[in-house]
C-alpha cells in the first residue's frame, strides 16, 4: 500500500485520490473487498460526524476576512518604515508580522502569499540577498501550523485523546520561540554578512512617534481577534468550534468597520473557504480509508509490533519516529502524515509512558519542515509562483535550508525541555485546587 502511495504521488496525482485509490487497491490485493463497507461506515462516523472539524472552514473564512481588511498591509508598511534603517530591518518586519499573522490565520498558503506579495519585491529592490529574502518569507509563513489557532492542531486533537485547548496551549510557547529564533538568525546574518541584509534609508520621512502610533492603531484589530479566539478558548468559555465562530464574526466586523466590505469580496471569501475546506476534508477522507484498510488487513498491528520489537531505548525510538516524520514531510502533506502516523505512533508512545501532549507538539514542530523540504515542500511552490523570474528555484531551496536547521534546533529544545510544552497547559488546566 505504501508502494502504491509513493508511486501515485510521484506520478503527480492529488494526495486525496492517491490515498483513497491505494486503499481500494489494497483491499483487492488482500482479497477482502468487503472491508470497504467498514471503511465507508468509519468515514461517515469518524469524519463527517466530527463536530471539532467544523472549526476548520470557520478559521479559513476568518483568515480570508482578515486578509480582505488590509490590516496586515498597513502593519507591515508601518513596521517597514520604522525599521528600515536597521540592518535586516525588513526581514525582521517579515518575521514579526508573520508571527502575528500566524496567530490570526493558521493558513499557510494565505500567510506566505500575503507576505510574499508585500515584502518580496521591496526586499530585493533594497539589495537583500534572494536566499535570505525567500528563506525568511517561506519559513515565517509556515508558523501558522504551529502557533494557535492552527488548523493542523485542530485536526490532531480530533484524532487523539487531547483537547484542542490543551494542544493550543502546549504549542503556543514553542511556536513563538521558533519565530523569535528566526529573528535572531536574521540579526546574526545582518551582523556578519551585511551585504545580505543591508540597512536602507526610508523612502518616506515620517516621524518615529507617528510611525509608532500608526503601528499601534493597526495592531489593535488583530490583537482583539487573537484575544477573542484564544482568550475564550483557553479560559474555557468556548470550545474550538465556538471560538472559530467568534473569530469569523470578529474578522467580518473588522472588514466592515474598516470600510472594506463588498459583496464581491464576501462571495470570493465563501468560495475560497469552500475550496480549501473541501481539499482538506478530501485528504482526511482518503487518509481515513487508507488507515482503515491498513488497520483491518493487519498492516497497522504488524507495523506496531515491528516498532515494539526494536531493541532501542525509548528516547531513541522517539528520535526514530521524528526522523520518519521528517522524511515523510518531503513527500506528503501534513494532513496525510498526521492521519497515517497517529494510529501507529500514539499507542506506542502511551505504552512508553511519555507525555502525549509533549509528543504531539514535538511532532508539530517537526512538521514545520514538511512545507520547506524539497521535492514537495508546499511553501517552495507558493513562493515560486509569486517570485520574479530573476529569483531561481535553487535560491529559494538554499534560502530555506538554514531555517530547517533552526526548526531541528527547536525540536531538540522541546525534546530536552518538555516544560516548554507542558507549563502553560498545566497552569491553565491542571492546577490543583
Amino acid at each position: 500500500m505504501f508502494g502504491l502511495l509513493l508511486l501515485g504521488l510521484f506520478m503527480g496525482h492529488p494526495l486525496a485520490f492517491v490515498l483513497g485509490g491505494s486503499a481500494v487497491l489494497g483491499t483487492l490485493i488482500a482479497g477482502k473487498p468487503m472491508v470497504l463497507g467498514i471503511v465507508i461506515n468509519r468515514i461517515f462516523g469518524d469524519v463527517l460526524d466530527n463536530y471539532t472539524l467544523i472549526a476548520i472552514p470557520l478559521f479559513i473564512l476568518m483568515a480570508r476576512f482578515l486578509s480582505d481588511s488590509g490590516v496586515t498591509d498597513k502593519m507591515f508598511e508601518s513596521l517597514r518604515l520604522l525599521m528600515s534603517n536597521v540592518r535586516g530591518g525588513l526581514a525582521l518586519a517579515v518575521v514579526f508580522i508573520s508571527i502575528l499573522l500566524a496567530a490570526t490565520t493558521g493558513i499557510i498558503g494565505a500567510s506566505i502569499t500575503v507576505m510574499g506579495v508585500m515584502a518580496l519585491r521591496p526586499m530585493l529592490q533594497y539589495g537583500y540577498s534572494p536566499t535570505l529574502t525567500t528563506g525568511v518569507i517561506a519559513a515565517s509563513g509556515c508558523l501558522g501550523i504551529l502557533i494557535p489557532p492552527s488548523i493542523m492542531l485542530i485536526l490532531m486533537a480530533s484524532y487523539s485523546p487531547l483537547s484542542v485547548g490543551e494542544l493550543f496551549a502546549g504549542a503556543m510557547i514553542p511556536g513563538v520561540l521558533l519565530g523569535l529564533l528566526y529573528a535572531v538568525w536574521v540579526m546574526v546574518v545582518s551582523r556578519f554578512r551585511p551585504d545580505m541584509a543591508p540597512a536602507v534609508e526610508p523612502d518616506e520621512r515620517i516621524p518615529r512617534a507617528e510611525l509608532l502610533r500608526m503601528l499601534v492603531i493597526e495592531a489593535v484589530p488583530p490583537l482583539v481577534l487573537i484575544l477573542g479566539i484564544l482568550g475564550s478558548l483557553l479560559a474555557g468559555i468556548a470550545t474550538a468550534t465556538e471560538a472559530s465562530a467568534i473569530g469569523a464574526a470578529l474578522a467580518l466586523a473588522i472588514v466592515i468597520l474598516r470600510g472594506k466590505f463588498t459583496w464581491r469580496s464576501f462571495y470570493g471569501a465563501m468560495l475560497e473557504t469552500g475550496r480549501t475546506s473541501a481539499m482538506i476534508l478530501f485528504i482526511v477522507i482518503g487518509a481515513t480509508a487508507f488507515t482503515g484498510v491498513f488497520n483491518i488487513t493487519g498492516g497497522l498491528r504488524a507495523t506496531q509490533e515491528i516498532i515494539r520489537n526494536m531493541d532501542m531505548a525509548p528516547w531513541l525510538l522517539i528520535a526514530v519516529m521524528m526522523f520518519i516524520i521528517f522524511i515523510l514531510g518531503a513527500f506528503l502533506d501534513w494532513t496525510g502524515i498526521v492521519l497515517l502516523s497517529f494510529p501507529i505512533f500514539l499507542p506506542i508512545v502511551q505504552e512508553m509512558n511519555f507525555d502525549l501532549l509533549w509528543f504531539v507538539v514535538l511532532m508539530s514542530v517537526v512538521l514545520q519542515t514538511s512545507f520547506l523540504t524539497p521535492p514537495f515542500g508546499y511553501a517552495l511552490f507558493y513562493l515560486r509562483a509569486i517570485a520574479p523570474k530573476s529569483v531561481r528555484t535553487s535560491q529559494i531551496i538554499a534560502g530555506v535550508m538554514p531555517f530547517i536547521g533552526l526548526i531541528i534546533l527547536m525540536c531538540l529544545a522541546v525534546a530536552f525541555v518538555p516544560e516548554l510544552v507542558t507549563w502553560l497547559p498545566d497552569t491553565l488546566y491542571h492546577q490543583k485546587p
